[in-house]
């Protein structure tokens, strides 16, 4: 069996303001799209079977910028619904329900975590016989991807609030001694290389 690279598209106006973002269509910023183009080096080197995207636009411009070919949209990798919470920062939702996670309460009007968890193994099952022949690339969001990691290792929807995912990084789920396990976790893009007018100090 092969391995699991978890893409995390890059960053957006709401996900640089920390606002839940789940069925809001948004693109990629400036800054987005050179963080997407700065995975590409790293991805450049490997050869996938399949490459799975969520279908928003700002995980397929990730794929597209990072050099990815998409071979299939699979909705089992949306972002969380977030239902009635959407757009709001957890500071927010703190001030109505103090003690809020979503990993322990969901969403009201969205996705209890045993759903994002269900869907989430849906997808792993579909990923299970293309791994016999290879290594497959899922391009997605930050909770769906960290519920994902979470089941990976046979742990509960609730176990992705321990592993933190940066926007445009890389993961890679695999295997020790038969065992499934996180060989790499919420890997950043290499910064862009300096040119000539970036040796001047910026405060």
């Amino acid at each position: 069996m092969s391995e699991i690279v978890l893409v995390r598209h890059g960053e957006t106006t709401w996900s640089a303001s920390r606002r839940h973002t789940s069925y809001t269509d948004l693109e990629l910023t400036p800054d987005g799209e050179r963080q997407a183009r700065a995975l590409g080096p790293v991805l450049a080197g490997r050869q996938f079977v399949a490459v799975l995207s969520s279908p928003r636009r700002r995980a397929l411009g990730t794929a597209q910028l990072a050099g990815l070919t998409v071979t299939g949209s699979d909705k089992d990798l949306v972002e969380w619904d977030y239902g009635g919470y959407e757009g709001r920062t957890t500071a927010e939702i703190h001030g109505e329900r103090p003690g809020w996670s979503v990993w322990s309460d969901g969403c009201p009007g969205g996705e209890s975590p045993s759903e994002v968890g269900e869907r989430l193994d849906r997808l792993l099952a579909t990923l299970h016989p293309l791994l016999e022949r290879g290594p497959v690339a899922v391009v997605g969001h930050a909770h769906s991807l960290r519920v994902l990691g979470a089941r990976w290792i046979g742990l509960p929807p609730s176990a992705g609030g321990l592993l933190r995912l940066d926007t445009a990084t890389l993961s890679v789920l695999g295997y020790e001694h038969g065992r499934r396990v996180i060989l790499r976790w919420n890997q950043p893009s290499p910064p862009p290389a300096k040119t000539a007018g970036d040796s001047t100090a910026r405060h």
